[in-house]
C-alpha cells in the first residue's frame, strides 16, 4: 500500500495568509545548553500550512474544530486534476461525470507547485473555487472539499461566498494540501486536525495523508 504525505510542513519559511500569525519557534529548554530535555514553544495560527476550516471560521455560533466529524475526514476520496491554465474552478470542473459520485473531492491545481518556492512568500495568484462551483458541490452531496493552497476563496474576495456556501452546508474544507507527488484518481483520505478546544474553534493544522492500495 502506497502512502502519500500531502501535508505542507510548518516551518519559519512556510507562507501564511496575509493578516494571519507568522510561524515562530522558541526553544524553552535545550539539552545542548544543559537542560534535561529539548522543549519548543510553537507559535502559529490555526490556518497555517495544511489545515481544516470549521464552520465557526466564518459563521458565528456554529460548530467548532473539536466537533468536526471524523467519519468525513477519513474515507474514500477523489483527486481531481485541474489544468495549469485554469485560475477559477467553476461548475464545468465539478460535473457528475468528473465527480463520479465522490463525497470527498480534492483539487490538484497549479498551486501545488508553489510549495517548491516557499521562499517567495505568500502567492495571491492561486487557483480558487468559485461560489457557483461550491454550490454545485453541495448539490452533488459532497461532504469534504480540499485544495492545494491556503484558501478556497479568490484572493481579495470580500464576501467569502465560497467558504460560507460550503461551511453552512456542513462541508469540511481542507486547505494547504500538497499534491506534487500525487496523480488524479481514487484514494483513501486520512485527515486528522489537532483537537483544539480553545479560542473560537475556527480551524486547526492537520496531518493529512492519502493511501492507495
Amino acid at each position: 500500500m502506497q502512502i502519500y504525505d500531502v501535508t505542507v510542513p510548518i516551518s519559519a519559511k512556510t507562507p501564511t495568509f496575509p493578516g494571519d500569525p507568522s510561524v515562530d519557534f522558541h526553544v524553552t529548554s535545550s539539552i545542548e545548553k544543559g537542560d534535561h530535555a529539548n522543549v519548543t514553544l510553537l507559535h502559529f495560527g490555526a490556518h497555517t500550512a495544511t489545515h481544516v476550516d470549521a464552520p465557526n471560521h466564518f459563521i458565528e455560533g456554529t460548530s467548532r474544530v473539536e466537533d468536526m466529524p471524523l467519519d468525513v475526514l477519513i474515507g474514500a476520496a477523489r483527486v481531481v486534476e485541474i489544468a495549469d491554465d485554469v485560475m477559477a474552478i467553476d461548475e464545468t470542473h465539478v460535473s457528475k461525470e468528473i465527480l463520479q459520485g465522490a463525497t470527498r473531492v480534492l483539487f490538484k491545481t497549479r498551486n501545488s507547485n508553489f510549495w517548491s518556492e516557499m521562499e517567495k512568500g505568500f502567492r495571491t495568484d492561486f487557483t480558487y473555487i468559485t461560489p457557483e462551483a461550491a454550490q454545485s458541490l453541495v448539490s452533488a452531496g459532497v461532504r469534504l472539499v480540499g485544495i492545494d493552497y491556503l484558501s478556497v476563496e479568490k484572493f481579495g474576495e470580500g464576501k467569502f461566498t465560497t467558504h460560507t456556501t460550503l461551511l453552512s452546508n456542513d462541508v469540511v474544507i481542507i486547505e494547504g494540501l500538497d499534491f506534487r507527488k500525487v496523480e488524479a484518481g481514487e484514494y483513501e483520505l486520512i485527515c486528522l486536525p489537532l483537537k483544539v478546544a480553545g479560542g473560537t474553534g475556527d480551524g486547526a493544522p492537520a496531518r493529512t495523508v492519502l493511501r492507495k492500495s
